[in-house]
């Protein structure tokens, strides 16, 4: 078994180099890296592979696709990097690969949009009962051809007992997000918060990148830059947190407790014995991506962090979210069903589909064009916009 698998963000990355190494020692597997604006640094492909990662571009891609042809092409990438892929000449046709995709982290709520991305693909990876639930509701309704496999998320070990015990010592965590929460206050509250916890200077910001670097979703209000705010304010005192990026595990490793507002640190601090604490001082809500910890025991605030409280999880909500046992994983034998089936000619054949010409031309140019060329094609197209306004006169 030959599977190629093609990623285009940090996020990303992670889960499908772990998803390989899950996969039987047998089967030959071979992970790339798409050029995209939002490409991970050599620092950030490290952290989440492990080791650096070919780049190719999109013409490249194809024409090694073309020549080396995988059993599975797995199309480890956000949403309309997917659909662009899986309309690729390459991906159709009678002995093309079968096609997976898969979503990198806590996917509750199910998003209809995520799998109107992925519908031309023949399979779609899960990681709890809960998301498989969901998504097979949604893909029955509107993507008939998109079948749901469930395995664990693989960086996650499931072990039967969990090590659930509050180590002593170490750093208050904080895993921070691109998108959540999005306002500056809410974001600064939460710094004031680590910047009191005792003893000083044992809270740490997580983040997915610094200096600059890309991740999967941009970040308007970097906590970097809110806590130098902070500092030069005279809010805060300049050591009273600190901040590190690379690999999560590594910082789990150092840590007393973790908290986020919904990251998928979260099931990581579980799987590896930190307590946790679920922020609900926003609330919680799908806006939040929050919603699949109602019920976890792992609900808190920011005077939690403050106080040093943090929690371990019902293990009733384990097992539906994320820490099912491992007998009830399919993506393998889902995997072996689909390369017979197209073996022996009975895999749907894919015609290019459809799509708005403009659309069509966006999630493409993103992948063909040199980064300098699409911010001016961006700003080309704005001022284009403006000028087409339909102009106001006052009375």
């Amino acid at each position: 078994m030959r599977v190629l698998a093609v990623a285009d963000a940090d996020s990303y990355l992670k889960w499908s180099a772990a998803t390989l190494d899950r996969l039987p020692a047998g089967w030959r597997r071979h992970q790339v890296l798409l050029v995209s604006p939002i490409a991970p640094s050599p620092d950030q492909t490290l952290a989440a592979a492990g080791s650096s990662i070919a780049r190719l571009g999109l013409g490249a891609l194809a024409r090694l696709v073309r020549s080396d042809p995988p059993d599975v092409l797995l199309l480890a990438c956000t949403g309309p990097t997917v659909g662009v892929l899986a309309g690729l000449r390459v991906a159709r046709g009678r002995r093309r690969p079968v096609l997976v995709t898969g979503l990198p982290g806590i996917s509750i709520p199910a998003s209809a949009r995520a799998v109107a991305h992925r519908r031309d693909c023949d399979l779609l990876v899960v990681h709890s009962r809960r998301e498989r639930e969901e998504f097979a509701r949604l893909a029955g309704a509107t993507a008939p051809d998109l079948s749901v496999a469930l395995t664990g998320l693989p960086f996650l070990s499931r072990e039967p007992e969990l090590r659930l015990d509050a180590p002593e010592g170490g750093d208050v965590v904080f895993a921070a997000q691109a998108k959540v929460p999005p306002g500056r206050a809410e974001r600064e509250a939460i710094l004031l918060a680590l910047a009191d916890v005792r003893p000083p200077g044992s809270a740490v910001v997580k983040v997915r990148a610094s200096g600059g670097e890309r991740q999967t979703h941009h970040e308007e209000l970097p906590y970097a830059d809110l806590w130098d705010s902070l500092c030069a304010a005279g809010r805060v005192s300049p050591a009273g947190v600190r901040f590190a990026a690379g690999s999560m595990r590594a910082v789990l490793g150092q840590a007393r407790s973790l908290v986020t507002v919904s990251s998928t640190a979260a099931l990581e601090a579980i799987d590896t014995g930190v307590p946790v604490v679920v922020l609900t001082d926003f609330g919680v809500d799908d806006a939040l991506i929050n919603t699949v910890f109602a019920g976890s025991g792992c609900l808190g605030d920011l005077d939690d962090v403050r106080a040093g409280r943090a929690f371990s999880p019902d293990p009733t909500w384990l097992l539906d979210n994320y820490f099912h046992p491992v007998d009830e994983d399919d993506l393998v034998q889902r995997l072996t069903d689909l390369v017979r089936r197209r073996d022996a000619g009975r895999l749907t054949l894919r015609s290019r589909r459809r799509r708005p010409s403009w659309r069509r031309f966006r999630e493409s140019a993103r992948l063909l064009l040199p980064a300098s060329v699409l911010h001016l094609l961006r700003r080309f197209l704005a001022g284009l916009r403006i000028s087409r306004r339909p102009r106001t006169t006052g009375r």
